[in-house]
């Protein structure tokens, strides 16, 4: 009845243990992971035609924590799991990113990915084993995905990497570091850290690389005795004809915007290119898909002026060289009857911070699956439409601003009074109100300059920047504060604070 396959290696001071074949068989994969108590079940599916006029990949994480995973029942009335936690909305967006590259460009079928912790143990976290479950589950599928990827967690205990440690083991650790890598490439790294050198921090990198690789061979020996067969799907072939349309009416034109150092001025130009070049390859009969397509070439058509200017040594878009941080302008105490507050203008990016401390009484109760905690330091972090010139919703946060948010509250962490020093609760809020690129840096910036403001003796500055990467063939070019089209068209964004 079940074809059942199941792997498992020492890892860390664990087992890990991947199984196929008994559970969600008609999904397109689903692989039961389980490392220590803590098991993982997750499922993969995709749809095998393409939405038509789809010009993106739509990829979809999601992670639950069910409350049962640790003989508990939700609180509350309905006595059921509600909207998702910010462990969980953190934990989606932290299997997403190193996957999301590895899915071929101009693949734009709709797939996927459910974790569901279903046993935890309340020292191991179900991050790392979620990855490695979606790698797996992905890998399994057939679905075109240039993976297998593993992953791990690094501490730094008595001069000495750990990998994988246990909560326990994370209280006495300088670094708590994830990366995920596939076997020749890292993929994406994340971390807080209290104030460790370069080296070591490169270190805990290749480290956690070189123990993944045993985690990438038993997928890869999973997948060759329980994978289906990989989809016959081929990536369209370049049209050539309309690459060199859309270059002879808008080349020169492209090249002229990038010259335009103004965010508005800029955006306003590409889109009246854009709008041209549609109007004149564009007729009663174009399909959909044949739009997309001219809007995908325009596209590929800017990244290749703006990678190609960096490359050859030219100035940046703004007129910067690639080691230039933009103008900055800080204010503070700007709101008369708040705290601790900063305006921090970089370029065109700002934040408007403020700081407010309160009582033990303000700490903030987290409910999770490991039990009941408090938290005397917050961060939240606001993007409204406005910031970008749009217009939009305003509500409740969604997952890129609790992302943010939780990225900038690391990276001030380790600068914090010990609250022996310091009884007081923290509470950031970073409202962004004009951004180009790198908010997310500003509000650390921002963010320790209003705590400083509210009187918090904080034990360090904390600065944050975005750093970026160009790479073609053996030519790289390494940009310091970049802006948003850097970010988009460029291969990195790597946020250090």
């Amino acid at each position: 009845m079940f074809n059942k396959v199941t792997k498992s290696i020492q890892y860390g001071a664990h087992t890990l243990t991947l199984e196929t074949g008994e559970i969600g068989r008609q999904a397109d994969a689903t692989v039961l992971v389980s490392y220590g108590d803590t098991v993982i079940l997750v499922a993969v599916t995709s749809k095998k035609e393409v939405k038509a006029g789809q010009d993106f990949f739509p990829l979809t994480v999601d992670y639950m924590e069910k409350t049962y995973a640790a003989g508990k029942i939700p609180g509350g009335f309905f006595k059921r799991e509600g909207r998702p936690s910010e462990k969980e909305t953190l934990t989606c967006r932290l299997i997403d990113r190193p996957l999301r590259p590895l899915f071929p460009e101009a693949f734009y079928n709709e797939v996927q990915v459910v974790a569901m912790v279903v046993s935890s143990d309340p020292e191991i976290d179900a991050d790392i084993p979620a990855i490695i479950g979606a790698s797996a589950a992905m890998s399994l599928s057939g679905i075109p995905f240039y993976g297998p990827l593993g992953a791990a967690r690094v501490g730094y205990i008595n001069d000495e990497y750990v990998v994988n440690p246990t909560k326990a083991q994370l209280a006495e650790s300088e670094l708590d570091l994830v990366v995920a890598a596939t076997e020749t490439a890292v993929m994406m790294v994340e971390s807080e850290a209290k104030e460790l050198s370069e080296e070591i921090m490169l270190g805990a990198v290749v480290f956690g690389h070189e123990q993944m690789q045993a985690v990438i061979k038993m997928i890869n020996e999973l997948s060759a005795e329980a994978g289906k067969d990989a989809w016959d799907w081929v990536a369209p072939e370049p049209d050539n004809a309309l690459i060199e349309k859309v270059a002879s009416i808008a080349a020169a034109d492209v090249n002229a915007a990038f010259q335009i150092k103004a965010k508005g001025a800029r955006s306003a130009k590409l889109e009246e290119i854009t709008n041209r070049v549609l109007s004149e390859l564009i007729t009663e009969n174009t399909s959909t898909t044949e739009a997309n397509k001219i809007k995908t070439e325009i596209f590929n058509l800017e990244a290749k002026v703006v990678r190609s200017q960096i490359l050859n040594g030219e100035p940046r878009i703004d007129g910067r060289d690639t080691r230039t941080v933009r103008p900055i302008s800080i204010r503070t105490g700007v709101l008369p009857r708040t705290h601790g507050s900063v305006l921090f203008t970089r370029g065109e990016t700002q934040a408007l911070v403020v700081a407010t401390l309160g009582t033990g009484r303000d700490e903030q109760v987290i409910d999770a699956l490991q039990g009941e905690f408090k938290d005397r330091f917050m961060l939240h972090y606001n993007f409204p439409p406005y910031a970008t010139g749009e217009t939009g919703r305003v509500g409740t946060p969604k997952r890129r601003e609790i992302g943010h948010g939780r990225l900038a509250k690391r990276a001030l962490i380790a600068a914090l009074p010990a609250q022996e020093d310091f009884d007081y609760t923290m509470r950031i809020v970073s409202e962004i109100t004009e951004s180009n690129g790198s908010s997310s840096m500003a509000s650390v910036c921002g963010g320790c300059l209003a705590l400083m403001d509210a009187g918090v003796p904080m034990k360090n500055h904390v600065a944050g920047i975005a750093m970026g990467l160009i790479k073609e063939g053996n030519r790289v070019a390494v940009l310091t504060d970049i802006l948003g089209d850097e970010d988009h068209l460029g291969d990195m964004d790597f946020k250090v604070a």
